[in-house]
């Protein structure tokens, strides 16, 4: 069987699946030409399958686990990574939940018109000590300017809109290091709405690596069944 030309791959690549514990060890002929199986198509099949949803890190544990006969250990390590993706989803949930409040508090404050805020009023506003936000600031979360003449912390709109989303993100349990990142985003956006787009585009990918491991656990069931 030539499972290199059905799957698109070179016969090194192959041999290297083989060597590397993916496939099962394939027989030889007198000639010292490896013959492969309807069993090692299964295999194949199933660590491509494996591949787009969970990693090819992932997928070669997983295979390398099914040849040592340690099947439970391949289980565990797809329930890792389903776990993963529920962590990713429940902090896209989180983000959206935070720019929802985000947008609707911005909402009200232009209505009212803004004025540039302290460091105790915004403290208050949100709840926290103004030690926090001084933390917050250290991290790089966020930038008050100073006030040239008293040296006092002043919070321009973008700094309030800041200051919100990494409370509410905070509120939701993530730490300053994983907030970074967002904040960046924001800022480099320039607003919230170009991120809710960024944040459509997320949801989609998590929806496609949820199909994907479906599809990975089929092929992979399947190769299991094969094995007997």
């Amino acid at each position: 069987m030539d499972l290199a030309r059905r799957h698109g791959l070179s016969t090194q690549a192959v041999r290297n699946y083989e060597e590397a514990g993916i496939l099962p060890t394939a027989e030889r002929t007198s000639s010292g030409y490896r013959v492969y199986t309807p069993l090692h198509e299964r295999a194949l099949a199933a660590f491509l399958a494996l591949v787009p949803g969970h990693g090819h890190a992932t997928a070669t544990a997983v295979m390398q686990a099914v040849s040592r006969d340690a099947v439970d250990e391949a289980f565990q390590l797809v329930d890792e990574s389903h776990a993963r993706l529920l962590h990713d989803r429940r902090t896209l949930r989180a983000v959206e939940d935070a720019l929802r409040g985000l947008t609707a508090e911005s909402a009200g404050a232009d209505a009212a018109g803004f004025r540039p805020m302290f460091i105790g009023p915004l403290a208050e506003e949100l709840g926290v000590r103004p030690a926090t936000l001084r933390k917050w600031e250290a991290a790089g979360l966020v930038r008050p300017r100073r006030d040239p003449v008293t040296g006092y912390r002043v919070y321009e709109p973008s700094d309030v809109r800041d200051a919100h989303l990494v409370h509410q993100l905070r509120r939701g349990g993530y730490l300053l290091e994983r907030i970074a990142p967002l904040i960046t985003q924001v800022r480099t956006a320039g607003g919230l709405e170009p991120l809710e787009g960024a944040l459509r585009d997320w949801r989609g990918r998590l929806s496609d690596r949820g199909r994907a491991m479906l599809r990975g656990a089929a092929a992979l069931d399947a190769y299991l069944v094969e094995l007997g």
